[in-house]
């Protein structure tokens, strides 16, 4: 079995240390062209593809789902899946495609994600997920990670979590991401499931004590740096922040590398805008169209004047047959570059 420690040490560790603050992968936003503009506002945050399944990858042979750019790295690939054998595969078909972490989701408590006895409804099969991971280790040299919740339907959290983080520490997961609710399964949309269950960030810091050998971040709820600061200040050892990372990505990355990495200065989002011009423009001579990008660039000034005179013009324009990177120029000259209190 291909292990930590003779795994390529700089790139284990880069990521292990990337992981202190990362973007959540998020079903139908956290695609190439949004990571791209993640990457340039900050250098060092780990990324996260959407889930991947792994039948789409082994039997479907949808190779076009792992397309990624250099730039995006350090990036995780995460899959959905319950096959051991078959998220092997995956596993390896990923790490051949240049990812730097493959991540299996044991969180996502979406019908379709049941119906195919993946996702949340893995918290009830700790060992059918140390399985997995086991298989997943023994055909890639990068780290096999999990993203889990706290528990799902009627599992008492304070019991199920550690028995589940002890079977995959066993099978050789050294870093995991718990998000701190419990999923239920029955009677609540997906949506639901990410805001009505109650967060127990104590209970991701207790299992911190109990596997402090373990690399836990936390997820769910996260909202501010100084929130994810001030999770990493009482001992987690990395940060997943989602959908504001999304909304309202500059207030969250664009400072990230000087607050959470001690390194680098913080990025202006008019310089980000500018950044993107060229990888626009190469995206539109491949057949990709403007909205398809420039809808992950809505939030870029959030809580600036001129703000809503970006996001109409770019709602409004991008769909546009011909639009292209003018498009972004103009909707850019209606925002002000001085910042407001909010």
């Amino acid at each position: 079995m291909t292990t930590p420690d003779n795994q390529e040490n700089s790139r284990f560790s880069d990521v292990r240390r990337a992981a202190r603050l990362s973007v959540a992968p998020m079903m139908d936003w956290t695609d190439r062209h949004c990571r791209y503009l993640h990457r340039l506002l900050s250098h060092q945050a780990l990324l996260y593809t959407e889930m991947v399944t792994s039948p789409a990858l082994v039997r479907g042979g949808a190779l076009h789902l792992l397309d990624h750019s250099p730039e995006e790295h350090p990036v995780a690939l995460q899959l959905g899946g319950s096959d051991p054998q078959e998220l092997g595969l995956a596993a390896k078909i990923g790490a051949q495609a240049g990812y730097d972490e493959i991540n299996l989701n044991c969180g996502c408590p979406s019908d379709r994600v049941q119906s195919g006895a993946f996702g949340a409804i893995l918290m009830q099969s700790p060992d059918l997920v140390a399985d997995c991971v086991a298989a997943m280790r023994a055909q890639v040299a990068v780290e096999v990670t999990v993203k889990c919740r706290i528990g799902v339907d009627e599992q008492e959290p304070r019991e199920i979590l550690p028995v589940f983080l002890e079977k995959i520490q066993a099978a050789g997961c050294q870093r995991v991401t718990i998000h701190a609710r419990k999923a239920w399964l029955k009677g609540l949309s997906p949506k639901e499931n990410r805001d009505i269950p109650p967060l127990d960030y104590a209970l991701v810091h207790e299992m911190k004590t109990a596997f402090p050998d373990l690399h836990i971040s936390i997820n769910g709820g996260i909202a501010t740096l100084d929130a994810a600061r001030a999770q990493l200040e009482q001992g987690l050892d990395g940060v997943m922040v989602g959908r504001a990372a999304y909304h309202q990505p500059s207030d969250i990355l664009s400072e990230a590398d000087a607050v959470i990495f001690g390194s680098g200065a913080p990025r202006d989002p008019f310089e980000v805008v500018e950044q993107m011009l060229p990888y626009i423009d190469r995206e539109l001579t491949k057949g990709a169209r403007l909205h398809q990008i420039s809808r992950h660039m809505l939030g870029l000034f959030a809580g600036r004047p001129g703000a809503r005179a970006w996001r109409r013009m770019l709602s409004e324009g991008a769909n546009r047959p011909g639009a292209g990177p003018d498009l972004i120029q103009q909707a850019l000259a209606q925002v002000t570059r001085q910042a407001v209190a909010v």
